[in-house]
């Protein structure tokens, strides 16, 4: 039986609306004993139109009647109405009051098929486009905006581990896909152009999954269809949950089909699924196929940039594949060149997921390199780390080894995957182990330059498969 208190579809429950008459004294004041259960009696009759809809009328004499129709909803009157647009059998009581006292009664109320065209929650009016849309609302991933795809921590809201730059995964075969939610029988269908993307740890599960260059994901054949349904669920709270059913998925497939919806607007669906391992969350953003996103171009400025880590610096850090980048770290020699009690510890992962590692500042403009165009920073390096062996690399690089440098690069962000083609570098040997160094980037012969928007800063070399530990301190932006 349903005895809801909350919004809760599986196909969805949502708003369930009521009508009323004025309250009605069918007999006489009321005298005698006080009323029991048998005494309360009430009669139900479905709309002829829509059996989903359904009326209900006290029999019982008493001066007020008090409806609670099962649905999530109450109603005060000798006639009221209960919608049901989802099948199921419903409890639905009436509580009689007298001058003698009260009682109350149930009965249950089955409801044989879904009419989903009588909801209307406006967050799945949001997904679905509503009755407006029967055709359904199709979206796809954002691929050309930061941050389409994430991973991180199950105890935090955000992708803090990593966020995939534009058009990252070009070519993965999940930029095409496509994702339909229809309210008309809450139908969902996913089109593919034949491959779907992959998370490695569920390769299995698709015959004929290859493993993609330079990276532990798949792509893996897969044609969706257009019989999928999804539940949508919705609590008191506010929390949304979205589950396809049937086999299909949305996205990036990393062991799940159900989602939670961290945030839903006319143009941007914000979706995280909990990965079978269960140690994890991944992300996704998608918008609504032929959405295009207002140009906004940035200004071109200067700011003065800085962290000491140990207070917050003026700006923030991002992470590319880096295994860890603990930006609150004990100093590990405090002297010499740098006695300050935090630092940064920037961990470099091992094997070909972590040939590119690095943390960049995405600064949101323009960079005017006329007003500042050096970049400072200090640097240790232990000598713990193995220089020497080589874990393999890229064809092209003729030093597949963890280097004694730090480079530092000025990169057009709106490339995205390619921004690396319009770049300038520049990188400095470190020959001091074991000790803070200062070094500095000087970009002076490029003030010409009006398209940088990102700071990308990299140790250790790249193109390369070694894993390493380094330090750094005092990053800043000079005038």
């Amino acid at each position: 039986m349903n005895r809801l208190t909350k919004y809760y579809w599986t196909l969805p429950l949502l708003l369930l609306l009521f009508a009323a008459c004025d309250p009605q004294v069918t007999s006489g004041p009321d005298v005698g004993s006080t009323p029991v259960s048998e005494d309360v009696t009430f009669d139900y009759e479905y709309d002829a139109e829509n059996p989903n809809v359904v009326s209900f009328t006290s029999t019982s004499e008493g001066f007020k009647f008090l409806w609670d129709l099962g649905n999530g909803q109450t109603a005060e009157g000798q006639t009221v109405i209960g919608e049901y647009p989802l099948k199921g059998d419903y409890t639905v009581q009436l509580t009689i009051f007298t001058k003698s006292g009260q009682a109350m009664n149930t009965q249950v109320v089955g409801i044989e098929n879904d009419n989903t065209l009588m909801l209307d929650d406006p967050d799945l009016n949001l997904l679905t486009g509503g009755v407006d849309m029967l055709e359904g609302k199709t979206w796809v991933v954002d691929s050309t905006q930061f941050g389409h795809m994430g991973v991180g921590p199950t105890d935090t809201f955000s992708p803090d581990w990593w966020a995939a730059a534009e058009l990252d995964k070009t070519g993965k075969g999940i930029y095409d896909d496509e994702f339909t939610f229809k309210l008309d029988g809450l139908a969902f269908e996913q089109v593919t152009e034949g491959k779907v993307y992959v998370n490695g740890g569920y390769a299995s599960d698709f015959p004929g999954a290859v493993q993609e260059d330079g990276g532990n994901d798949f792509i893996a054949p897969f044609d969706g269809s257009t019989n999928y349904n999804f539940s949508f669920n919705k609590t008191d709270n506010g929390t949304m949950t979205l589950k396809v059913n049937g086999g299909g998925f949305i996205g990036y497939y990393s062991g799940s089909a159900t989602y939670e919806i961290l945030s839903i607007s006319e143009n941007e669906l914000y979706i995280r699924n909990l990965t079978g391992a269960g140690d994890m969350y991944w992300y996704q953003r998608l918008i609504p196929k032929g959405y295009q996103h207002p140009v906004v171009v940035p200004p071109l400025k200067s700011e003065a940039l800085a962290d000491d880590f140990d207070t917050d610096g003026n700006f923030v850090w991002a992470t590319d594949q880096i295994t860890e980048f603990n930006e609150s770290y004990d100093n590990p020699a405090t002297f010499g060149a740098n006695t300050s009690s935090k630092v940064a510890k920037y961990v470099k992962g091992e094997g070909q997921a972590h040939e590119y590692d690095n943390v960049y500042i995405d600064l949101g403009y323009k960079l005017d390199l006329t007003q500042r165009s050096t970049i400072s920073l200090k640097v240790y390096m232990p000598s713990y780390n193995d220089y020497t062996t080589s874990l393999g690399g890229e064809s092209w690089n003729p030093n597949p080894y963890l280097l004694k440098q730090v480079s530092v690069k000025l990169q057009d962000a709106s490339l995205g995957g390619d921004a690396y083609t319009t770049q300038q570098e520049r990188i400095q040997q470190v020959s001091v182990m074991d000790e803070w160094v200062e070094l500095t980037f000087d970009f002076s012969d490029v003030t010409d330059r009006q398209d940088f928007s990102k700071i990308v800063v990299q140790i250790g070399g790249e193109a390369h498969f070694n894993p390493g530990t380094f330090f750094i301190d005092d990053f800043k932006l000079l005038e």
